[in-house]
């Protein structure tokens, strides 16, 4: 019954830590939210969505084969990837802020 105890373990809450790819992923997508100034909403919009970014993450691996068609396919998996973990839309948020930061 020792299998039955961690059935539906979760990782803890913790800020990601994105690899290397990733970082730079997320870091081009955070910049061109600030450069558009579309902050707030993206903000609201990633806060609002937060209970759901792993199923975000499912949809984007099941659609990958129609987008990668558009967009690089390492990049798209990894920031699926990425979204996968926990902390992830906190890191995003965060990012988002710092950059706003800087451009004023």
């Amino acid at each position: 019954m020792s299998w039955l105890k961690h059935a539906f373990a979760v990782e803890p809450q913790r800020p990601a830590e994105p690899s290397d790819a990733q970082r730079a992923i997320v870091d081009r997508v955070c910049r061109e939210v600030v450069r558009r100034r579309m902050t707030t909403p993206a903000l609201m919009f990633l806060e609002m969505g937060r209970p759901l970014n792993y199923l975000g993450a499912q949809a984007m691996h099941f659609f990958a084969p129609v987008v990668t068609a558009l967009v690089d396919n390492d990049g798209y998996r990894q920031f699926a990837l990425f979204l996968e973990h926990r902390g992830s839309i906190d890191y995003i948020c965060r990012r988002m802020e710092t950059l706003e930061a800087e451009a004023r």
